[in-house]
């Protein structure tokens, strides 16, 4: 059984990765009704929090069905991590995480994110600093190093063990590698495998397939594997993860039914929670993947990222289920 803390997670448990501007709670329900076992929110600035910014505190909203459910934060200022970590407190999630690995240069440019990989005593400090401030147990995702000149990973899950993390989840590129390249699980295997290390390791990066999943639990070793972009469009891959864990066997793609099914929750809830303009605007980035490999479905789909009335969509979705009824396709 892996646990985080007191959180039983089950015995191989797959979580979904924070995403910006992905990992909503629209996103998140869809997710958790086909599988996820531990979600985590999109990251939040700690410098937002302090100063009661509107978007950092609607990123704080969570419901009762995403239990066991993670907030991320992010900062480079220890002061403000430990505010914005009692204000997370608060909030009652079951876990606060801490994010070192966003590579994105607005993140890093202020010493966050995985800006904070260039200082280890500094990712340390604020890493105490979170941990002291909260109730919660507190966890970390992190990338391998900065670049292939600095992987530092062995080290900082030594030193964030150290200081009270409770469980770890890597992915396996540098900053500089960016989302490029082929992730290396075999420094996520180094940490695991370390006698030092006693908190769950968590593996992320470049899972996209239920064979591949299998393969790097038995190959790898990890305690439970983290998607993230394989799950934009296709929430059913964590199900399907399971039963081929489980079975050896492959479920069934979803029908077309079960995809407008899914797209039509996740939009209902983003346009309850964003209001209907942002939430139909947001929703467009997902179609392409809810629709994707299914013939002559275009016309369709550019309607999908033009309509900008909730009716217009829903009545959209409702002409492809017909159109569409006995669709089956291959992921």
């Amino acid at each position: 059984m892996v646990k985080i803390g007191n959180i039983e997670l089950g015995e191989f448990p797959l979580l979904l990765a924070p995403m910006e501007d992905v990992s909503d709670p629209p996103f998140r329900a869809v997710c958790k009704d086909n599988g996820a076992d531990l979600m985590y929110t999109e990251f939040i600035s700690s410098e937002g929090l302090i100063r009661d910014a509107i978007k950092s505190r609607k990123k704080l909203d969570i419901f009762p069905y995403e239990k066991p459910i993670g907030i991320q934060i992010f900062g480079g200022d220890e002061e403000a991590m430990a505010m914005s970590a009692r204000i997370v407190d608060a909030t009652q999630p079951d876990i606060l995480d801490i994010n070192y690995g966003c590579p994105v240069k607005k993140v890093v440019c202020k010493g966050a994110g995985a800006g904070v990989l260039r200082d280890i005593p500094l990712m340390v400090r604020l890493t105490q600093a979170v941990v002291k401030s909260t109730s919660l147990p507190v966890t970390v995702k992190t990338r391998l190093g900065w670049d292939d000149s600095s992987i530092n990973i062995e080290e900082v899950a030594e030193r964030l063990q150290d200081v009270g993390i409770k469980a770890l989840s890597i992915h396996g590129r540098t900053r500089a590698q960016l989302y490029k390249g082929e992730a290396d699980w075999t420094l996520i295997r180094k940490v695991k495998e370390n006698p030092r290390i006693q908190i769950p390791i968590f593996g992320n990066g470049d899972i996209d397939t239920p064979e591949k999943a299998l393969e790097y639990q038995n190959r790898y070793g990890v305690d439970g594997i983290m998607i993230g972009r394989a799950a934009i469009g296709y929430p059913w891959i964590f199900n399907e993860v399971k039963h081929f864990m489980k079975t050896g066997e492959k479920l069934a793609a979803p029908s077309m039914k079960q995809r407008i099914e899914v797209a039509r929750k996740h939009l209902k809830f983003s346009v309850e929670w964003k209001g209907e303009k942002t939430g139909i605007l947001e929703m467009r980035r997902h179609y392409t993947s809810y629709f994707r490999n299914i013939p002559n479905i275009k016309p369709y789909r550019q309607k999908l990222v033009e309509f900008d009335a909730y009716e217009q969509v829903d009545e959209l979705l409702c002409e492809m289920e017909q159109e569409f009824m006995n669709a089956f396709v291959e992921a």
